[in-house]
């Protein structure tokens, strides 16, 4: 397995109190330094509401940071659950070892496409397009003038003082719509890609 790749092991936690002994417990024992001796690989250790995180270049590097892990919690009497994650730069989230990964070209293209095509299924089910680029310009006449043009070419634009939201239905759409953008609004215009999960809001300084 070829370093580049990500790896995560999750160990999972009753409580805060327990990922805070965790924490020390692993600590104590020096996992990323034991792994490292072991296999000449680094680890990173991360932690994020009552789950650590050890984060690794290999899936041999993330198995024995969790085999090391687990022997160590097993030591304190801490309890815990484990998961070994491999991140999908496609689907850009974490999978299970089990899920294949695209190999040719043909095939990260169908993949890519697959996952434009789900996107855009959201967008269609939510009644607006859920990505969305936002703008930010050095005066609100810019605004203006910018929005109202890409109103002329059929794009949904909200406009309030300085800011645009112009929304679209994919990551692929709304990056090209970003460069269009970014062509076409003054050089100090701020241009942003956002994700779902913040569609629609505007922030506007008092």
């Amino acid at each position: 397995m070829a370093d580049g790749d990500d790896w995560r092991v999750t160990i999972s936690l009753a409580s805060q109190v327990q990922v805070g002994q965790a924490q020390q417990a692993l600590s104590v024992h020096e996992v990323e330094e034991d792994v490292r001796r072991q296999l000449g690989r680094t680890i990173v250790v991360g932690a994020g509401g009552s789950q650590i995180f050890l984060y690794a270049g290999t899936e041999i590097a993330a198995t024995e940071a969790q085999r090391v892990a687990r022997d160590v919690l097993a030591g304190h009497d801490i309890r815990a659950e484990f998961a070994l994650h491999r991140w999908h730069p496609i689907e850009e989230e974490w999978e299970s070892p089990d899920v294949a990964m695209p190999q040719t070209e043909a095939e990260r293209q169908a993949e890519h496409q697959r996952l434009v095509d789900a996107e855009t299924a959201d967008s269609l089910d939510a009644g607006f397009g859920r990505w969305q680029a936002r703008v930010e310009f050095p005066s609100h006449r810019e605004a203006v003038a910018l929005a109202r043009k890409l109103e002329g070419e059929g794009q949904t634009v909200v406009r309030r003082w300085k800011f645009l939201i112009v929304r679209a239905d994919n990551e692929d759409d709304v990056r090209e719509l970003a460069a269009q953008i970014s062509r076409e609004a003054p050089p100090d215009a701020v241009v942003r890609v956002e994700e779902p999960g913040v569609v629609g809001q505007i922030f506007i300084p008092s």
